[in-house]
């Protein structure tokens, strides 16, 4: 009794072990591969699927999911026979299960011995400068013969980055020492350009202050000079209305002799011509004056007089 017990135990483990084997479980953006003795025999998509225990066996389950692999950094030289040290990082997808896995053994390390010897020959093509400033122009060429080599293993390259791109010690010592001098020879361009500016605009804030002045100056000139026209004008026609004889005029101007001979400067006093017909206006005036007060005499009475003896 007790064998038939223990035989009914195995058949119920080998029949929940089949069951589990028949029953395969794929999650999401995943594939597996089936082999039925050996050989292939089709690809388990995400979901519930079924397979024959015992005869078929999963080989390999892949992501298919995009990947990112980053490699480490490789040496490489330039054709100015430099070393720079440049770190990749790949983007890619696989797209087909079967080919990933019976194509290539390890795509990872075909992928990253790929990228080496490609990155070597496309650097091994340019200069140092070029290398640093065309990383675009690098990455499009890694990207598309990475792609075409690698449709044939089921998986597209989406992407490739240049993470960095690290030249040797002495030409980074070199490289930010000339990038010093730039940064210097545009400051002091700059510097200059700005005094060049700042004295332009000087030199032109004095010359429209100059002319502003000089208008302003021309303006109260013209109108100083308006003013004494005016006033002379004035003047004039006071006088012509006044209609003042010879004697007033005379007076007049003996009374503005002083205000001429007026000031340190005047060392020598010309007398004009004039003053004798003032003089003889005016002391014909006081001789009229004088002819009715006595013991005043004219010039002429004087002249007369004969002498005393």
């Amino acid at each position: 009794m007790q064998p038939i017990i223990i035989v009914l135990i195995i058949l119920v483990v080998l029949v929940f072990i089949a069951l589990i084997k028949t029953i395969q479980v794929i999650p999401q953006a995943s594939a597996a591969i089936v082999e039925r003795f050996g050989r292939y025999t089709r690809t388990l998509n995400a979901g519930l699927n079924i397979v024959v225990p015992f005869i078929d066996s999963i080989r390999n389950r892949i992501d298919l999911r995009e990947q990112v692999v980053p490699f480490p950094p490789q040496p490489v030289i330039t054709q100015d026979n430099l070393v720079v040290n440049i770190d990749t990082v790949i983007y890619y997808q696989v797209t087909d299960a079967r080919a990933a896995t019976y194509e290539v053994a390890s795509y990872i390390q075909a992928i990253e011995q790929l990228t080496v010897t490609t990155l070597r020959n496309i650097i091994g093509g340019m200069d140092l400068e070029r290398t640093l400033t065309s990383r675009e122009e690098i990455n499009a060429a890694l990207r598309g013969v990475l792609d075409e080599a690698t449709g044939k293993w089921g998986i597209r390259v989406n992407r490739v980055e240049l993470k960095a791109i690290e030249p040797p010690t002495s030409i980074q010592d070199s490289m930010e020492k000339q990038m010093r001098a730039d940064r210097d020879k545009r400051a002091a361009i700059l510097t200059a350009e700005g005094i060049r500016q700042s004295a332009i605009l000087t030199a032109e804030g004095e010359k429209q202050s100059a002319i502003l002045r000089a208008e302003g100056e021309a303006k109260a000139s013209a109108l100083r000079a308006e003013g004494e026209a005016q006033a002379i004008r004035t003047v004039f026609e006071s006088i012509h209305a006044g209609d003042p004889d010879q004697k007033l005029l005379s007076y007049q101007y003996l009374q503005m002799l002083p205000k001429i001979a007026e000031g340190d400067a005047n060392k020598l006093w010309i007398v004009p011509s004039e003053i004798g017909d003032a003089l003889k206006g005016l002391s014909g005036a006081f001789g009229n004056l004088g002819g009715g007060v006595p013991g005043f005499n004219t010039g002429a009475e004087r002249r007369e007089q004969p002498p005393v003896e």
